[in-house]
């Protein structure tokens, strides 16, 4: 196996330069770089990351760790924030909680013992301890979990205003919403509180049906639907769904089982991530989350806190969200 020795030999270069080109310091010519790069793409050399992280006290590896990375939003995010990182010459570390507390506390201890320099947050199912003890830059998605740690998100309550206020422009009186578990401090939920608000101003009833946060998975949802909603989905004629595979499963149910969408049963979603936009029929109306922002701020803000560690303050952002209308409203 080659070392950085066989390299500066091959380049005809110091130990010393080939040590400043992988490490960006000081003055080195675009001809010697070359050489140096050269030489080790023909010595199949990769330097270990681990050890440049204990020289540089930074390895240039962020950890993200997501609740569902099968989930199309959560594997979109992903893509949006590898891009954005590399872009800034970060590596990326993924790790699937599946929202297991266990399985989020090993992947915390696993990045922290490799080094990360920094981690974004998708999954919370840990007491915000957990996060406090491991003095890293971290950045959370869609949850408040302590006021040192900056979050991003889209604007959830307003998205929940879209979506009800859009039901009831489309003439529906008898509300329902699909939510996640409302225990959890997620800021998602606010868009159950946006629904509950809208309803009450226009004086008409509502229910909600609150889903598993642990299983988003299409199989879950269909049978969500079949033993959680369908007994009294006769009782509404709109519905606002958390997410667009529990909207898709509810349309699937609903034109099975003869009941006309958007005749009879009006729905949306929440998302547009590549599923839905692949769907020809139904075209679900949604709203829109922007997730290809959402990636590039998760990745900006985090690797800003690493590379701005004096800092004091703490920038949270929340990007706007955008109805998409489509055949089932």
């Amino acid at each position: 196996m080659a070392n950085i020795k066989n390299v500066a030999i091959r380049a005809g270069v110091s130990v010393t330069t080939v040590s400043r080109v992988l490490n960006s310091r000081g003055y080195i010519s675009k001809e010697t770089r070359r050489k140096v790069e050269e030489a080790m793409a023909e010595l199949n050399y990769s330097p270990n990351q681990i050890a440049r992280a204990l020289q540089k006290s930074q390895s240039h590896i962020l950890g993200m760790i997501v609740p569902d990375l099968n989930h199309p939003f959560f594997s979109e995010l992903i893509k949006h924030v590898e891009m954005s990182a590399t872009e800034k010459q970060y590596k990326i570390l993924i790790c699937n909680s599946l929202d297991q507390s266990e399985k989020e506390a090993n992947y915390i201890s696993m990045l922290s013992e490799n080094r990360v320099d920094g981690i974004i947050m998708c999954s919370h199912t840990l007491d915000v301890e957990a996060y406090k003890k491991l003095h890293l830059p971290i950045v959370t998605f869609d949850r408040i979990i302590s006021n040192q740690f900056p979050y991003v998100a889209s604007d959830n309550f307003r998205g929940g205003e879209i979506a009800t206020e859009h039901l009831i422009a489309a003439g529906c009186k008898r509300l329902l919403h699909i939510s996640g578990p409302l225990n959890l401090d997620l800021l998602a939920n606010r868009r159950a509180d946006a629904f509950k608000l809208i309803c009450l101003k226009h004086n008409l009833p509502y229910t909600i049906i609150e889903g598993l946060n642990s299983n988003l998975t299409f199989e879950y949802f269909t049978d969500f639907i079949e033993n959680e909603v369908a007994g009294s989905l006769s009782n509404f004629d709109g519905v606002f769904c958390s997410n667009d595979i529990v909207a898709y499963a509810l349309y699937l149910y609903a034109t099975e089982n003869g009941i006309k969408v958007p005749e009879q049963l009006k729905i949306i979603g929440y998302d547009f991530h590549s599923f839905t936009r692949m769907l020809k029929t139904p075209q679900l109306t949604t709203i829109a989350q922007p997730i290809k922002r959402l990636g590039k701020v998760l990745s900006s803000t985090i690797i800003d806190m690493i590379e701005n560690k004096d800092q004091d303050t703490i920038n949270n952002t929340v990007v706007d969200v955008e109805l998409m209308k489509g055949q089932t409203t």
